[in-house]
């Protein structure tokens, strides 16, 4: 099982010195992947936390490319419906040719009503429009030639496709992940028997979905998004009982306000994982 750790790109901790202390603290101590979250519109009466304030993830995640070594670059999750197909596409080959096939593309459907407002984007029609925005990348990593709105054109550069994994809950985050997806990011809440219980229902079910759509369940692939328990026994159960489910990749959230709070929350998580064999060091 791969360990991912998240990033703030939002709030106070959203400061350039801030992220980019955070994302090489990550990338120089092992960590598989750095991930970071997607608002565009946050309105006042929703800005306890943040204050309003996010850093585009794309244009986040390509800064801090240049800046790291080895460590992937994930959204978690990138809202597909905010965002015009094609330029969207040309930012995230972008992205993935210049980092060096790094980019993780988490991606997912929404849920701020102010933001869909903001957008002018009708909310009740986001799943429409995330089917048919993921079926175009699909289209435009397949082939240097691609269609667009009825015009051939080329994309280039077309770097390997990055995955797609799809964000949310079941069960139409599983079914989606099925036919437009090459993996399943749900949001975890690991110190709760009741989550753990129900995140290996929903393995089932993806994994059962997927051979009714003749697909291996292999390719079920599952990477959860939680914060480990603090308490170290309870920490490595929860690895462990991941572990049997198959989880691919564990993201861990990281709460922190300094540097070096950050740097003490990760040096726990990789305390903990490396007693389970997951990290090196």
């Amino acid at each position: 099982m791969k360990i991912g750790v998240t990033v703030r790109n939002m709030g106070p901790e959203s400061t350039a010195p801030m992220m980019l202390g955070c994302a090489r603290t990550a990338d120089a101590m092992g960590f598989e992947s750095l991930w970071i979250t997607d608002h565009i519109a946050i309105e006042p009466d929703n800005a306890e936390g943040s204050g309003g304030r996010y850093t585009d993830p794309l244009v986040t995640l390509g800064w801090m490319a240049g800046q790291t070594r080895q460590i992937k670059l994930g959204t978690g999750v990138l809202i597909v419906p905010y965002r015009t197909a094609l330029p969207t596409a040309k930012q995230i080959a972008t992205l993935q040719e210049l980092s060096g096939d790094r980019l993780l593309l988490g991606v997912g459907v929404g849920w701020m009503d102010a933001e869909f407002a903001a957008l002018n984007v009708p909310r009740r029609q986001r799943g429409r429009l995330t089917d048919e925005t993921l079926a175009f990348w699909h289209a435009c990593f397949a082939e240097d030639e691609v269609l667009s709105n009825g015009q051939p054109m080329l994309f280039k550069p077309r770097p390997q496709r990055p995955p797609f994994l799809v964000g949310g809950a079941a069960p139409h985050a599983l079914e989606r992940a099925c036919r437009l997806g090459d993996g399943w990011l749900p949001m975890v809440n690991l110190a709760s028997e009741n989550s753990m219980a129900k995140l290996a229902a929903n393995c089932a079910t993806y994994r059962h979905l997927m051979e009714e759509q003749g697909r291996s369940p292999q390719d079920a692939k599952v990477s959860v998004m939680g914060a480990l328990p603090e308490e170290s026994a309870h920490a490595a159960a929860v690895l462990q009982q991941l572990q049997e489910l198959g989880v691919e990749r564990l993201i861990c959230a990281a709460r922190y306000q300094s540097l070096e709070g950050y740097q003490r929350t990760l040096e726990s998580v990789a305390v903990n994982c490396r007693a389970g064999g997951l990290m090196p060091g």
